[in-house]
């Protein structure tokens, strides 16, 4: 009993990476005072770029940054949109997923049609035969590295109250001589590349594989996750962990005797109902950051 729960802890940390690496990603966008709604389409692009180059390369390692520069252009890409061009923001995010789901999806079918899609040499789990320890180097490194490098850089270093500053108030931030369009770019650059990991995460690690709609709707929860949080880094991860941990659960359940009569599609939903549930509980009394979903023009 004792070894099933820490299989069920050590399914709940795997299945939250990708998550926690896309929130804090969309978190380091919204706290610039962008809502970034390509993350769904990054993580799709990273997914997909990241298994494509690793299948030619025949290395995990050189698909991942294969997918860190996809998500890299993503981000730019709706900066150039939200930020240079002025777009409606939910226009330029929800256009840029439309286009990079399509774009992998046709690259997808010419390239394999209707045959199956190889394999690829994935990552290999450290710590194979301890239960909860054993995970990839990348679940590793975006809990004990990335999350308090996010934490750390946004809360006390000049880049992140400069970030902060652009999100809060781009006026007086212009004002003290910092370079808003500049910051702004740089938000949606790293937060970009935190995405695209987090969807190389499932084909290069989890699946070892592409399968179309892999990322099934993982950017969303994200999205909802960071408004759970109210922005903060630490509640970001605890979010990404509830829902892996919901998620995990009802994998278990679904083998398990007592609930072989409840209809699978009920237990697949499950982790979505507590996330929306979570949601409308904290979603009270937000304070959104000063300029979410604002423009800035300088005058």
């Amino acid at each position: 009993m004792e070894l099933a729960y820490l299989a069920l802890v050590g399914a709940m940390l795997t299945i939250a990476t990708p998550l926690v690496l896309a929130a804090l990603g969309e978190l380091i966008c919204e706290r610039a005072g962008l809502l970034n709604l390509g993350i769904e389409g990054t993580m799709y692009a990273g997914a997909f770029g990241g298994f494509l180059v690793a299948i030619e390369s025949g290395s995990a390692w050189t698909g991942l940054v294969a997918a860190l520069g996809i998500g890299l252009l993503a981000g730019l890409f709706v900066g150039m949109l939200a930020i240079g061009l002025g777009v409606n923001q939910h226009v330029a995010g929800i256009g840029t997923t439309l286009l990079l789901i399509a774009c992998c999806d046709f690259i997808n079918r010419l390239k394999y049609g209707a045959g199956s899609v190889p394999k690829v040499e994935k990552f290999q789990q450290l710590f194979a035969d301890i239960p909860l320890a054993s995970q990839y180097l990348l679940t590793y490194l975006t809990f004990l590295v990335i999350a308090p490098v996010v934490f750390v850089v946004l809360r006390s270093t000049g880049f992140g109250l400069r970030l902060r500053a652009v999100g809060e108030n781009p006026e007086a931030a212009d004002a003290a001589g910092v370079s808003v369009a500049a910051t702004r770019y740089a938000a949606m650059a790293v937060g970009g590349m935190l995405m695209a990991a987090g969807g190389a995460f499932l084909t290069l690690a989890i699946l070892g594989s592409f399968t179309l709609n892999i990322t099934n709707g993982r950017g969303w929860v994200c999205i909802a996750l960071v408004i759970f949080a109210r922005w903060r880094v630490v509640a970001a991860v605890l979010g990404g962990l509830l829902f892996a941990f919901v998620d995990a659960l009802q994998l278990q359940l679904v083998i398990t005797p007592e609930f072989s009569g409840v209809p699978r599609e009920v237990m697949i939903a499950l982790p979505y109902v507590v996330v929306i549930g979570a949601l409308a509980l904290s979603g009270r009394n937000l304070t959104y950051p000063g300029a979410y979903l604002q423009p800035y023009r300088r005058s």
